[in-house]
């Protein structure tokens, strides 16, 4: 099993874990080509963490599969913005940090 983190993305965790639960289970190669073609920015960044993740355990990508993809809350960043009559609203800038583990499927006898 090999692992692979990406801190510190200026990412809303809550979007980029519906990309997340896609993929879970699946060929690593089958992951990839899915989120190739998938038109959300948290796409290029968990398939960047799914590449890293095959390349640390030296592997090839049709040889493992996803074993897990979590994505958690990092940092936020805030910032104001001012309003009307002089007063200020919050604007809330969150980061993600995606976490991805790959592994050869495991044989089930049945």
């Amino acid at each position: 099993m090999s692992k692979s983190t990406i801190k510190f993305i200026r990412l809303s965790p809550t979007k980029a874990r519906l990309i997340a639960r896609e993929i879970q289970g699946m060929n690593a190669e089958f992951a990839l080509a899915t989120l190739q073609f998938t038109p959300n920015r948290a796409a290029k960044h968990i398939a960047s963490a799914i590449s890293s993740a095959v390349a640390n355990g030296g592997f090839e990508p049709e040889e493992v599969e996803v074993v897990s993809c979590r994505v958690d809350a990092g940092p936020v960043l805030k910032r104001f913005r001012p309003r009307a009559r002089g007063t200020a609203s919050r604007i809330r800038k969150p980061t993600s940090h995606i976490t991805v583990e790959v592994a050869r499927p495991s044989k089930k006898d049945a």
